[in-house]
Formats: C-alpha cells, sequence, structure tokens
C-alpha cells in the first residue's frame, strides 16, 4: 500500500501543521500517523521508505491523500532557485523534504479560512474542532469535515454556539448557500479565482490568497496580507512583503511555506 513520493520527503516535517497549533481532529496525528476520514472510511498514512504506507489505498483515497501530502509542488526546481537566495538556501538545509500540505476539499478550504480570521491558529483550531465535531461525521479517529450541503442548512445561532463570531456564522453559511461553484475554481486563472471568491462577503485578499496557496497550490501565491508572513519577511529580509514577493517569482507559494515554517520554528 505504498504511495510513492519523490525524495526528498519528511513526513514528520510535513505533517507537523496537523500538531503545531493543537489536534487537528479532520487530520488526525496519532502514534506516528495521520488519520482522515475519505468517502466514509478511515485513511492511516504513516511514513515509509519511499513515500507514505496508506491504508486503504484505492482510486478513491489515493487522489485525495496525495493531494493531502501537498504531491502537487514539485520541490527540485524550487530547491535549484532557492539555492540563489541566501535566506531560502538556509532555510531549505534546515527544511529539506518540507512539501507543504494542501486541503483537498475546497469548502473546507474556504472555512478553515474564516475560522483563521484575525484569531489566533490555536483559536482556529479549537473553533474548528467544536464545527467539526458537532456539523461532522466520527469516521474511526478522524472526523469527516461538514458536508457544505450541512452548513448550508445549519443556523447561524449553531454556529456561533461553537465559537463563531456572529459576522463568521454569517460568512460560513452564506458561503455555503451560495451559487460558487467550489470545484470548478481550478480551471479559473488566479486572478478570476480571486474574483470569484472575493465577490462573496466576508472573504477577502487574505482568504483568496490562501485558497490559491493550500488548496489549489498555485505556484505564484502569496498571501501577502498574512501577519505571520509580514513578520517573517521583515524578520529575515529587512523588507515589506509586497517588495519580496517579485523578488521570489514563480516560487512564491512555496516561499511563503518555507519562510513560514522556517521563521516559527528557527533555533
Amino acid at each position: 500500500m505504498l504511495l510513492r513520493f519523490p525524495e526528498p520527503y519528511d513526513f514528520e516535517l510535513s505533517t507537523g501543521r496537523f500538531r503545531a497549533f493543537g489536534t487537528d481532529v479532520a487530520n488526525r496525528l496519532e502514534d506516528g500517523a495521520l488519520y482522515r476520514a475519505v468517502g466514509g472510511r478511515e485513511v492511516r498514512i504513516a511514513a515509509r521508505p519511499g513515500g507514505v504506507d496508506v491504508e486503504p489505498l484505492d482510486d478513491e483515497t489515493r487522489p485525495v491523500v496525495a493531494q493531502l501530502l501537498g504531491a502537487p509542488f514539485e520541490l527540485d526546481p524550487f530547491y535549484a532557485f532557492a539555492a540563489d537566495d541566501a535566506v531560502l538556501a538556509r532555510l531549505v538545509e534546515r527544511l529539506r523534504g518540507f512539501r507543504p500540505p494542501l486541503q483537498p476539499d475546497p469548502f473546507e478550504a474556504l472555512v478553515t479560512s474564516i475560522t483563521a480570521q484575525q484569531v489566533s491558529l490555536f483559536a482556529a483550531v479549537a473553533i474548528r474542532n467544536r464545527l467539526v465535531e458537532r456539523f461532522g461525521v466520527p469516521v474511526g479517529r478522524a472526523w469527516a469535515f461538514p458536508t457544505r450541503e450541512r452548513i448550508a442548512a445549519a443556523d447561524e445561532s449553531e454556529l456561533v454556539a461553537v465559537g463563531f463570531t456572529r459576522r463568521k456564522a454569517e460568512y460560513a453559511v452564506a458561503l455555503a448557500r451560495s451559487e460558487l461553484d467550489l470545484g470548478g475554481l481550478a480551471a479559473l486563472d488566479d486572478a478570476e479565482v480571486r474574483a470569484r471568491i472575493t465577490a462573496l462577503r466576508g472573504l477577502g485578499p487574505w482568504t483568496a490568497e490562501w485558497f490559491l496557496a493550500r488548496h489549489l497550490a498555485r505556484p505564484r501565491a502569496w498571501p501577502a496580507g498574512d501577519l505571520a508572513l509580514r513578520k517573517a519577511v521583515a524578520d529575515l529580509y529587512g523588507v515589506d512583503v509586497t517588495e519580496l514577493g517579485p523578488r521570489l517569482d514563480p516560487f512564491q507559494n512555496l516561499s511563503a511555506h518555507y519562510l513560514l515554517v522556517g521563521w516559527l520554528t528557527k533555533p
């Protein structure tokens, strides 16, 4: 049941996001393995030479796991690019094999961003966990993230009860009830994706950019409005985040992930 990944690949480093800010019940790390619900089944993912061991591995689970573990990213060209940048070169040396995880489902990606607006990531994970446990379904060790249909049928007060602010509850329910074809966004260029997402109330450029970065894996996604990224860039480069972005073309997305992880975990 081996799902192969190009070397180098560091499973522990790459899945660190799922434990850095508390347990993520939809992506549960437990005893060295990652558990996620796929199609009503529990999927266990564990490190193995040459890639990851996936149980069960089939036509339904393979694309979800590959997306979750960041398979769309091409690290070798990025590493070659980073070798000419003193900051990135140091980070790559320390984080080699880090493959940023991606959110497999577009609705989950956007709701996740809503929960993270203007709060700490620890608070965001706690609120999201309560949402998942209230509206999702337990599948083995993990929980299936609530479906768009389930949130569309919810009353905003139910989301407030699990920790959403009134406005965030309005944004999430409105997103679920909207006519936006979330699956169809993958076929659009970056600018059009941004336009479609920001047309919805409460979903601004920060949300759209992280959707491009963490769901669609677009190479030039650059969440310049992210406070942590702004701090990382100022600390590591001594420049403004908007100035640095063009210098990292066409690897802004991977650069952002390496800068964030490198800055947050610096010795």
